[in-house]
């Protein structure tokens, strides 16, 4: 079995002898910044609130409890201070050499952005976009936040007064059709695609990464899952610390 160093230098021939890599990433790479994890063991799906996470976090609560979700909304997903970590850093600066042409998440936290990545296919939404639903007037994430000095905790539009949602795919909606053609068309056409800090399990997210076809498909992750037998290369170990070795 190759040592941790091997795969890196592995991971780097990979990267050297190719010119349209994608990259597909899930909550590790985000938890290296401080963000929780939904589904570890330290995540939010094990903490206890009055409801289920999954429940709280669907459309039928948003609409029929929208006080009890925002409270969770603001105190598990609004992160405030949190900065993007060393695998942002590197795959930003991969694209700035033109070597990576996208990177398709499932984060909703925006620091791919952050870090400097232009083309970034955001598979669930983001928190730092928040929309009325019914004038569709745009808000920021700290207007969600203060929502909370609200008489019902709930942020209500500034312009008519009706009740702004995050932009963020709750469960039982549907993936936005632009953003996930997008995420296709990039992975059919990448000749590397590198899979970090997610166990894919979340579909249909997780079911894209099925459109690549190349031979260069390489999987970063803490731990082991069932993924890592259709890999070319499979590290064990830190996202960030892994990306961190790697020279654009």
């Amino acid at each position: 079995m190759a040592s941790t160093q091997e795969q890196i230098e592995q991971l780097q021939r990979f990267i050297d002898e190719s010119s349209n890599i994608v990259f597909f990433g899930g909550a590790g790479v985000s938890t290296e910044s401080g963000i929780p994890d939904f589904r570890s063991v330290d995540g939010l799906y094990h903490q206890k609130w009055d409801y289920p996470p999954e429940t709280i976090l669907s459309a039928t609560f948003f609409h029929e409890k929208t006080a009890e979700f925002y409270r969770f909304y603001r105190e598990k997903l609004i992160i405030k201070g949190v900065k993007p970590n060393t695998a942002h850093k590197k795959l930003a600066e991969l694209e700035e050499k033109g070597k990576l042409k996208a990177v398709v998440t499932q984060n909703i936290d925006g620091l791919h952005q952050m870090a400097g990545s232009k083309c970034v296919y955001e598979l669930h939404g983001s928190t730092l976009r928040n929309y009325c639903t019914n004038c569709h007037e745009a808000y920021d994430i700290d207007f969600i936040a203060k929502s909370a000095e609200n008489a019902d905790g709930i942020p209500h539009c500034k312009k008519c007064n009706a009740i702004v949602k995050p932009d963020v795919v709750l469960y039982e909606e549907g993936l936005d059709n632009e953003v996930v053609d997008g995420a296709i068309k990039a992975i059919s056409n990448a000749d590397m695609l590198i899979i970090g800090g997610t166990s894919l399990t979340v579909y249909p997210a997780a079911g894209l990464v099925t459109y690549y076809k190349g031979n260069k498909l390489v999987v970063i992750n803490r731990d082991a899952n069932a993924n890592d037998v259709y890999a070319n290369l499979v590290i064990h170990d830190s996202i960030g610390k892994v990306l961190g070795q790697i020279k654009a």
